[in-house]
């Protein structure tokens, strides 16, 4: 996979853009608020139909514009081409090589990347719904049906949700169309957490090797991390079959009083959890801080792997200001693993021979200046 162009116009602070990257590692230099990030989000923007920092699509446009423009040029097995245009009143346009297409599964995944932020680092300590946002961002660029069962399941989440609310007034007016909830909610999550549990199994030998690799360059621990899908309300694994569809209808219909008092859906995908060990402990409670961040980095390199395995070539390596935030050994471990991939990464500061034969592009108040050391 190789990103080969991108061009903006109204996105975020960058007026109009027109950048080209090259093979190997292709880095944003400038100070911060110039529109680095700018540009990393949307180049993963085009992979995944979303930003990874805006909660609402209408912040993607400049400050006073009603149009944005987002063009994407990119090799996979010939050259593609993903055209997205936002607007402050309508629905946002999306066309593949000149085609319009209407569903988001059509095009997620087309262009596949890796991004790898420093809110990635604290993967590891933080919440359930951090490792979970990091299963579907992952398993969506591979297997575009699974955005689809999602979408399903977050839509009838929210209906079971507000008919729980209302049932605790009326139950009897409610109770047969909490059941037909129930049962679609039951088998949307079952293909979830069958695709989750999959790919925690498959990805995990790929970060044990990352891992223990960054431990002999640190010394600090031959611990090996091991991953496991655990369900919202059981401490079993699922390793690779998931949970099925009879096993999450029993729990929805056995904790229904529970659930009613609640006012919300206390079982399902929506809170089960991809828990991270190191020597069989929880990385979460034990790993010192250093082993969490290997751990995250070795969990997104490994992502990196998956990609390749399934699509038969690396994707796009997104780093946005991670190596500020690596100490010098796993700076230079995550250094030569992406030497011979395409990066497109975003500094303040060039500080050491990491960055030699790397194309820099120099950004200023949203424009972009090429030149190469």
């Amino acid at each position: 996979m190789f990103c080969n162009k991108i061009e903006l116009k109204n996105f975020r602070n960058i007026e109009g853009a027109s950048v080209e990257f090259t093979d190997g590692v292709n880095v944003l230099l400038g100070s911060n608020a110039q529109g680095k990030t700018n540009l990393l989000e949307a180049i993963y923007t085009a992979s995944t139909g979303k930003s990874f920092r805006a909660t609402r699509e209408a912040e993607l446009l400049s400050f006073g514009c009603d149009f944005a423009l987002l063009s994407l040029e990119f090799t996979d097995v010939r050259r593609q081409k993903i055209d997205i245009r936002y607007f402050a009143e309508k629905r946002k346009q999306i066309e593949i090589n000149g085609n319009k297409i209407t569903r988001l599964s059509d095009m997620v995944g087309r262009f596949k990347c890796v991004l790898f932020c420093p809110e990635h680092l604290s993967l590891i300590k933080g919440a359930p719904a951090e490792r979970r946002a990091f299963l579907d961002e992952a398993i969506c660029q591979l297997r575009p049906m699974y955005l689809v069962s999602l979408t399903k399941y977050e839509k009838i989440l929210k209906q079971r949700n507000m008919l729980l609310k209302n049932a605790r007034e009326d139950y009897a007016t409610f109770a047969d169309t909490i059941g037909y909830w129930s049962e679609a909610l039951a088998h949307e999550a079952a293909i979830l957490s069958r695709f989750r549990a999959s790919y925690a199994s498959q990805i995990q030998s790929f970060m044990q090797t990352c891992f223990l690799q960054m431990s002999e360059k640190t010394g600090k621990t031959d611990e090996v991390p091991t991953l496991v899908y655990r369900g919202s309300s059981e401490q079993e694994s699922y390793e690779d079959l998931g949970v099925t569809k009879e096993k999450y209808l029993r729990l929805l219909r056995g904790n229904l009083e529970r659930e009613i008092a609640a006012g919300t859906t206390l079982y399902g995908v929506h809170k089960d959890d991809l828990e991270i060990c190191l020597g069989g402990k929880p990385a979460r409670q034990y790993a010192s801080q250093g082993q969490q961040r290997s751990l995250a980095l070795a969990l997104k390199l490994a992502e990196g792997e998956i990609s390749k395995k399934e699509s038969g070539e690396y994707p796009v390596f997104l780093l946005d200001d991670v190596l500020s935030e690596l100490d010098f050994s796993r700076r230079a471990y995550l250094i030569e693993e992406i030497r011979d991939k395409q990066v497109i990464m975003t500094t303040c500061e060039i500080r050491d021979e990491n960055y030699t034969g790397a194309n820099i592009i120099h950004v200023k108040d949203g424009v972009f200046e090429g030149g190469s050391v």
